[in-house]
C-alpha cells in the first residue's frame, strides 16, 4: 500500500499521467478523496487534499471577438468553485475593469485587475520595410495593480497605449514607459506571446536570458514565471518545439534566479462546451468561415475557465505553481473605482473669494435682465435655489455649464430653451442655462435637486447640430485637450445580427439565415436569451403576430440540424461585445489629467480622448459627465429665419424668444392638425389627436406633448372630452382642483403628482420626489412606507383616512407614466416657435426643413409632399440661382440646393456660387467652365447638374444634348471641360499682355449636338438618380385621383398588411424576364409609387397572363395578397389581377359628390362650378351636398342635367375652388 498526497477534490477521468492499464475507481468525501487502481498485482490508494487556487490570466469578452467570457457568469462560476478572488486581463484594455470590480463586490470576491498588454521595442514606429524583413513584433505581457498606485499606472500604461503607441488597431506600450509607470504592479513571464517564450523558441536562450534579466532588475520580487498548460501547443508554430519544453526552460531560469512560479491557464471562456461559440466569435473577428483553412484559431479546448480542481490535476508535479497564486492574491488590494463625482476647477475673475459669491452675482444679474424688477416671489425662490446648491456644493458645475452655454451664444450657436427637469431651476433661467421661465409654468426645482436626496444635477443641453461641435471644441481650449473626452459605446452582438454571424460562419445558406433572423420579434428588448427562456416572458411581451414564430423558433432550437445548431450557438455569442463606438453626446470633463483618474482610449471617429468606461459608469467613476446634444429642430430655426432676413433684405434677424407663444393663426395651425415638421407634433397621430382636441392655449399643446406617449396615450380622449365638456371633469379632492383644473383632473406631470402629495399630505417637495419615484417603480415595500406616510399626513390634515387612501392610490396609477412638465413645457416652447415660422413664413419654414433632410431621400419625399399640399412650388436646381441649401426666390418658390445633389459636394457648389455673385450669371455651360474651377467643378458634377436641370435655364437646350458626342469628345460636357481648360490656360498665359483682356473672345463656344430629347422616363430616371426625387413632376401625377380613391395602401406599407386584400398602384420601373430549368417563362417585376416600392414575382399562368403589361414606364393598377410564400417561411405579394390604371377611374367610379359649407355659398362659387362641369362633361352622375356644420344638417341635391367626367383636371379646378368632394 502506498499513499501519495496529491492536490485535487475531483478529477475527471483523463489522467495523463498516469499509467494507461490502471483501472480505477473513486469516490469524494468532504475534501479528501481515495483512490483504489488495481491490477492483477497490486492497489495504490491515494490520499488526496488540495489547495486553494486563483485564476491570473482571465480574458472577457471586452477582449473583443477574442475573449467570449461574459463577466457575471464568469464570477458566478468562480463563486461556485469556491474561489475567492479572479483576475481580468484583456488584451490591450481596461473597457471592463469597472463591471468586473463591481461585479466581484457583489459576490464578495475579491478583483485583481490587470491587462495584457501588447509590448513592442519603440510604441512610436509605424513604418516598417518588409522588403527587409520588418514587422510590427507584437509581444503579449501580462500586468496586475497591487493597489490604488499600481491600479494608476496601469490605467496610465493603458492609455498612452492608445494614445501614443496605436497601430494596425493594436495599442502598444514598449519598455521606456514600463520604466515609467512600474510602480504598484506585478509582472509575469506571460503566455506563450511574450517575450521571454518567444525568444525561448528562436532557440536564443542567452537572449531570452537576458531578456529576463530585464524584468527581473525592475520589477524584484513582483515578477513571476508564469506556466501554461493547454492540449493542442506540441509543435509551437512549426518550431519542433512545446509548450511543455518552454515550461521547462522557464522552470530553470527559476531556479537558476530564485523566482517564483505561477500556474494560469489563458481563460477565453467559461466551459469546455463554449469552445465552438468561441471559435465562431475568432471567425467573426477575421471574416473568415470555419471551414476556411489556415485560419486563426486556438489549438484545442481547453483555453477555458478552469476548477481549482482541474488545475491542481494539471500541475500536480508543481504544486508551488498553484500555491503561489495565493501569494499574488495576498499582495493585491482590490482598486476602489467608485467616487464622487469631481469637479474641474472653475476659474473666477478677480473681486470674487469663491465660486458662491460668483454663482450669486451671475444669478442676481441675470435675474435683472429676465425679470426686470426683482419681486419677493422671485428672490424668495432664487434664494431657495442657491441655498441648496450651497449646500450640495454643486455651484461649480452651474458655473461651468454657465460658461459654454454663453459661448455658445457668443458664436451664434442656437441653443435650446431646456431640457428634461432642468427647466425646472429659476437659477439655470437666470444665468441663461435655460430659456424658459420656471414661476410661469409653475415648474418644480425639486424635481431636478432634491434638497433631500444627494444626486449630481444633469443638465442635458441642445445645441444646433451643426454648431455643436464648436461648443466642444471652446471646451477642450478652455480646459485642456487632456482633460475631455468622450464616451466609449460598446456594440454587442444582439439577437438577429447574432443569427447572421453564425450562420455566415458555418455556412448556412443565406436564405436560410435571413429567414430565421426575421423570425426573432422587433419588439424592442427581445434577445434571444428571453425567446429560449422556460416560461412565458417571451409572448408576454410580444406582439400577436410574432407568437407563431417564436413557437417556430423553439421547436427549430430542439432540432438535431444545421438550423438548431446555429440558433443554440448564437444564443452564446449573444451580448458578446463585438465592437467599440463613441457616445452620440456625452463629454467628459476632468478635474485634471483624465489619465489620473479613468483610462482612456482613442479612436478613428474624433480627435478627443475616448473614455473606456461606457456612459453608465463614467460618474460612478467620478467624472463629470455632460451631454451635449445636437438638436436639428434649432439648425432649422436659425436657417428659416436666415432665410427671412435674406428675403427682406435685412441684416435684422427674428429673435426666437420674442415669437409670441398665444399667437391665433399659429393655434390654427394646430387645430387643423397641419403640423409636418414641427417639433414634437408632426407624427400623423398626434395629427389626428390635435384635430380632437382643437388646442386653445400653450397648456393644452404641453399636456398633449406629455401624453402622446406609450402609456399615458389611453387617456388622451378622456382629456379631449373634458375639454369640450363631453365629460364632466372630476378631481381627486377639492384641495386638488387649482392644481389639476389646466389638465381637466388629470395628473399629467409628474410635478402634479409631488405637488398633490404636498397638498394633500405636507410632504416637503424633496420628500414628494420620492415618493413619486417609488410610485415609479412601483416597488412594494417603498410603496407601503409611503403610504403610510401619506394617509397619516392627510389624517392630521382632516381627511378620512380611507379617503386618503383612495388618493394614493389615483396618484400611483397615474404616477406609473406621469411625464416630467419640465421637459414638455420646454419642448412646446420650441414646438410652438416652429409652428409661428410655419404659419407667417411656410416658404421660408419650408426650404429650412428640406435643407436639413437632403441626405435622406424619404424624409425629402415626404416634406416635399407637404410642400404641394401648402402649394409651395419647389423648383429644380439652377447654376443661375440655386445656392447650397435650400432657397426661397424672389416669387416665393423653393429652389433646390445645390448641394443636395448626388456627386454634388459643397465645394463644387461654392465655386460655382461664388463665381456667378462676382462676374454675373452663366449663359452656357462653356460659360461656365471657362470661368469655374475645374478641379472642383468636375465631370460628375457638372453631369450632375445637367440631369438635376441644373442647366435647363440656358435657352435653346435640353439635357439629352449635353451626353451626346461632338466632333472630337465622347459628350459635350467633356467638350466643355476642354473648352474651359483652354480658355482658363490661355488667360493665364497672356494676364500680362497688353491684349489679355481680349483672351475670352478668341475661343468661339462649339454648337450644341442636335439630338433628340429624352424620354420623360429617361428624364425623370436620371433626374431621380441625381436628386433622389423626381423633380419634374412623377410619372404617376396624372394619376393622383385614382391612387387616392380606389388604392387602400402605399407600396411602402405592404408588409404592415399581411393576408388582407390589397389594392396598389404603381409604375413599372423593372422589369427582368426570366426562364426556368423547365424552359418556362417566370419574372420579377418592380412597381414604384410616389412613397417607395415593391418587387412582384409572376410564374405560371400569371406570368403569361400580366408579361404584356408589366413594361418599364407603364401605370398599372394591382390588386393581391400580401402573404406567406410557397414554401411557408415568407412572405411575399401574390398578385390577383393588374390593370391599366388609366382605365381605373372610368371603370370604378360611378358618380362624383360635392360637399360645400354653406357658409361657402354664394354667387361666384356657383358660377364657377357651373363653368366646371360645362368644362368637364362626361358620363358621371354629378350629386350635391350643402351641410351647416353648426347646425348638424345636410341636403342632398343630384344633378339630373349635369354629368361629369372625373378625372386629375376636374379634381385640380374642385381643388383650386376650395370645394371638398368624393367619388363614389
Amino acid at each position: 500500500m502506498v499513499k501519495l498526497k496529491i492536490r485535487l477534490r475531483e478529477i475527471k477521468c483523463n489522467f495523463f499521467f498516469f499509467v494507461k492499464c490502471f483501472n480505477f475507481s473513486y469516490f469524494d468525501f468532504a475534501q479528501h478523496i481515495t483512490f483504489h487502481f488495481s491490477t492483477t498485482l497490486f492497489t495504490f490508494h491515494l490520499f488526496c487534499s488540495m489547495p486553494e487556487f486563483v485564476h491570473l490570466h482571465c480574458h472577457t469578452h471586452y477582449s473583443l471577438l477574442d475573449g467570449a467570457s461574459h463577466i457575471p457568469e464568469l464570477m458566478d462560476k468562480a463563486v461556485a468553485d469556491g474561489q475567492k478572488g479572479i483576475a481580468i486581463t484583456d488584451h490591450g484594455n481596461m473597457f471592463g475593469a469597472f463591471e468586473f470590480v463591481s461585479e466581484a463586490k457583489k459576490r464578495n470576491l475579491k478583483a485583481l485587475v490587470g491587462c495584457e498588454f501588447y509590448l513592442v521595442h519603440d510604441r512610436h514606429k509605424r513604418q516598417f520595410q518588409t522588403s527587409k524583413g520588418e514587422r510590427d513584433q507584437r509581444y503579449h505581457q501580462l500586468l496586475l495593480a497591487k493597489d490604488q498606485d499600481g491600479y494608476q499606472n496601469l490605467s496610465k500604461l493603458c492609455s498612452l497605449g492608445f494614445i501614443e503607441g496605436t497601430y494596425s488597431g493594436f495599442p502598444r506600450i514598449d519598455k521606456e514607459l514600463l520604466l515609467q509607470y512600474h510602480k504598484g504592479l506585478i509582472a509575469t513571464s506571460c503566455c506563450i506571446g511574450a517575450e521571454i517564450p518567444q525568444t525561448i523558441l528562436t532557440g536564443d536562450l542567452e537572449k531570452a536570458e537576458k531578456a529576463l534579466q530585464w524584468w527581473l532588475d525592475l520589477f524584484g520580487e513582483d515578477f513571476y514565471i508564469e506556466l501554461q498548460r493547454q492540449r493542442g501547443l506540441d509543435s509551437i508554430d512549426d518550431t519542433g518545439m512545446s509548450q511543455e519544453k518552454v515550461n521547462q526552460i522557464l522552470l530553470g531560469f527559476a531556479r537558476k534566479y530564485n523566482i517564483k512560479v505561477i500556474a494560469t491557464n489563458d481563460a477565453h471562456y467559461i466551459n469546455e462546451e463554449d469552445a465552438k461559440a468561441h471559435d465562431i466569435i475568432l471567425c467573426v473577428n477575421t471574416g473568415k468561415k470555419m471551414s476556411d483553412p489556415g485560419r486563426f484559431q486556438f489549438p484545442s479546448t481547453d483555453f477555458y475557465f478552469k476548477t481549482q480542481q482541474e488545475m491542481n490535476l494539471i500541475f500536480h508535479d508543481i504544486p508551488e505553481a498553484i500555491d503561489n497564486t495565493n501569494e499574488i492574491f495576498d499582495k493585491i488590494t482590490s482598486p476602489v473605482l467608485t467616487r464622487d463625482v469631481l469637479l474641474p476647477n472653475f476659474p473666477l475673475p478677480q473681486g470674487f473669494k469663491d465660486q458662491s459669491v460668483y454663482l450669486r452675482h451671475l444669478v442676481h444679474e441675470g435675474a435683472l435682465h429676465r425679470y426686470g424688477t426683482i419681486l419677493p416671489e422671485i428672490k424668495e425662490r432664487l434664494d431657495w435655489e442657491l441655498s441648496v446648491i450651497d449646500k450640495m456644493n454643486f455651484g461649480g458645475y452651474f458655473l461651468i455649464v454657465q460658461d459654454f452655454i454663453r459661448a455658445a451664444r457668443r458664436m451664434d450657436v442656437s441653443v435650446g430653451p431646456g431640457r428634461g427637469s432642468g427647466a425646472g431651476s429659476a437659477v439655470a433661467y437666470c444665468l441663461t442655462i435655460t430659456n424658459i421661465d420656471p414661476l410661469k409654468y409653475n415648474l418644480l426645482f425639486e424635481r431636478f435637486l432634491n434638497p433631500e436626496r444627494v444626486s449630481m444635477p444633469d443638465f442635458d443641453i441642445d445645441f444646433d447640430d451643426e454648431g455643436r461641435q464648436r461648443v466642444i471644441d471652446y471646451v477642450v481650449d478652455k480646459y485642456g485637450r487632456n482633460q475631455v473626452a468622450q464616451i466609449v459605446t460598446f456594440g454587442t452582438m444582439a439577437a438577429k445580427s447574432s443569427i447572421r454571424d453564425v450562420g455566415r460562419v458555418l455556412e448556412l445558406p443565406l436564405s436560410d439565415t435571413d429567414r430565421l433572423a426575421k423570425m426573432i420579434p422587433i419588439t424592442p428588448g427581445t434577445t434571444l436569451a428571453k425567446i429560449f427562456k422556460a416560461g412565458n416572458e417571451a409572448e408576454n411581451d410580444a406582439q400577436s403576430r410574432d407568437l407563431e414564430n417564436i413557437r417556430k423558433l423553439r421547436d427549430i432550437e430542439k432540432l438535431d440540424n444545421a438550423e438548431g445548431e446555429i440558433l443554440r450557438l448564437a444564443q452564446q455569442v449573444e451580448g458578446t461585445v463585438r465592437n467599440t463606438g463613441i457616445h452620440a453626446a456625452g463629454v467628459i470633463i476632468a478635474p485634471g489629467d483624465i489619465m489620473q483618474f479613468i483610462p482612456v482610449c482613442t479612436s478613428t471617429e474624433t480627435d478627443l480622448l475616448v473614455t473606456q468606461f461606457e456612459g453608465g459608469v463614467v460618474e460612478a467613476a467620478g467624472m463629470l459627465k455632460m451631454d451635449f446634444l445636437g438638436l436639428k429642430t434649432l439648425s432649422i430655426v436659425k436657417d428659416a429665419i436666415k432665410i427671412i432676413a435674406e428675403r427682406q433684405g435685412t441684416t435684422t434677424l427674428i429673435d426666437p424668444d420674442n415669437i409670441p407663444l398665444d399667437d391665433p393663426a399659429t393655434f390654427t395651425l394646430f387645430q387643423k392638425g397641419e403640423t409636418i415638421g414641427i417639433f414634437q407634433f408632426e407624427s400623423s397621430g398626434m395629427q389626428k389627436y390635435l384635430r380632437e382636441l382643437v388646442p386653445t392655449n400653450i397648456e393644452d399643446l404641453i399636456a398633449m406633448n406629455a401624453l402622446y406617449r406609450p402609456g399615458p396615450m389611453g387617456y388622451i380622449p378622456m382629456f379631449v372630452n373634458r375639454k369640450h365638456g363631453r365629460e364632466p371633469v372630476d378631481y381627486p379632492h377639492e384641495w386638488l382642483t387649482d392644481l389639476l383644473k389646466p389638465t381637466y383632473g388629470i395628473m399629467v406631470y409628474q410635478e402634479q403628482i409631488m405637488q398633490g402629495a404636498q397638498i394633500m399630505a405636507g410632504y416637503s417637495l424633496g420628500a414628494a420626489d420620492m415618493l413619486r419615484r417609488a410610485m415609479g417603480k412601483k416597488k412594494a415595500d417603498e410603496m407601503e412606507k409611503h403610504r403610510q406616510i401619506f394617509v397619516e399626513g392627510a389624517t392630521k390634515k382632516g381627511v378620512p383616512s380611507v379617503k386618503a387612501d383612495e388618493i394614493f392610490e389615483i396618484m400611483s396609477k397615474f404616477a406609473s407614466y406621469g411625464f416630467n412638465r419640465s421637459h414638455s413645457a420646454a419642448y412646446t416652447v420650441l414646438s410652438v416657435q416652429t409652428a409661428w415660422l410655419k404659419t407667417h413664413f411656410p416658404a421660408e419654414f419650408m426650404a429650412a426643413v428640406l435643407t436639413h433632410n437632403k441626405n435622406d431621400i424619404s424624409k425629402l419625399n415626404f416634406f416635399l409632399r407637404e410642400c404641394k399640399r401648402m402649394n409651395i412650388p419647389v423648383l429644380p436646381p439652377d447654376v443661375n440661382e440655386s445656392n447650397i441649401n435650400f432657397t426661397v426666390n424672389s416669387k416665393g418658390a423653393i429652389r433646390f440646393g445645390l448641394s443636395a445633389l448626388k456627386n454634388m459636394g459643397e465645394g463644387s457648389g461654392d465655386d460655382i456660387i461664388n463665381e456667378r455673385k462676382a462676374n454675373g450669371p452663366f449663359t452656357s455651360i462653356f460659360n461656365l467652365t471657362s470661368r469655374a474651377n475645374l478641379k472642383a467643378v468636375n465631370k460628375k458634377a457638372l453631369e450632375a447638374l445637367v440631369m438635376g436641370g441644373g442647366m435647363d435655364c440656358f435657352e435653346g437646350t435640353h439635357r439629352a444634348q449635353y451626353f451626346a458626342p461632338t466632333e472630337k469628345y465622347e459628350s459635350l460636357i467633356e467638350h466643355a471641360i476642354r473648352y474651359g481648360q483652354s480658355v482658363q490656360a490661355q488667360a493665364s498665359q497672356t494676364q500680362l499682355s497688353l491684349f489679355g483682356d481680349l483672351t475670352g473672345n478668341m475661343f468661339q463656344e462649339p454648337p450644341m449636338p442636335q439630338v433628340p430629347q429624352w424620354t420623360l422616363i429617361e428624364k425623370l430616371t436620371r433626374e431621380k438618380e441625381i436628386t433622389g426625387i423626381y423633380m419634374s413632376g412623377h410619372p404617376l401625377d396624372d394619376y393622383r385621383l385614382e391612387i387616392e380613391h380606389f388604392t387602400n395602401c402605399p407600396l411602402d406599407m405592404v408588409t404592415v398588411h399581411k393576408d388582407k386584400h390589397l389594392k396598389l398602384a404603381g409604375m413599372v420601373t423593372a422589369a427582368d424576364h426570366r426562364i426556368t430549368k423547365k424552359g418556362t417563362g417566370w419574372g420579377i417585376f418592380t412597381l414604384q409609387d410616389f412613397r417607395g416600392s415593391l418587387d412582384i414575382r409572376l410564374f405560371n399562368e400569371d406570368y403569361k397572363k400580366y408579361r404584356d403589361i408589366m413594361t418599364i414606364g407603364e401605370a398599372l393598377f394591382v390588386e393581391g395578397h400580401y402573404q406567406l410564400s410557397w414554401n411557408g417561411q415568407e412572405h411575399e405579394f401574390r398578385i390577383t389581377s393588374a390593370r391599366m390604371l388609366a382605365s381605373i377611374g372610368e371603370e370604378l367610379t360611378k358618380s362624383i359628390t360635392v360637399k360645400i359649407s354653406i357658409d361657402q355659398l354664394d354667387q361666384f362659387l356657383l358660377d364657377s362650378l357651373d363653368k366646371i362641369c360645362e368644362t368637364h362633361k362626361g358620363r358621371h352622375k354629378l350629386k350635391l351636398q350643402v351641410y351647416d356644420r353648426e347646425d348638424d344638417f345636410i341636403l342632398g341635391l343630384i344633378s339630373k342635367s349635369n354629368k361629369v367626367k372625373a378625372a386629375s383636371a376636374l379634381i385640380e379646378d374642385l381643388d383650386a375652388l376650395g370645394i371638398k368632394y368624393k367619388l363614389n
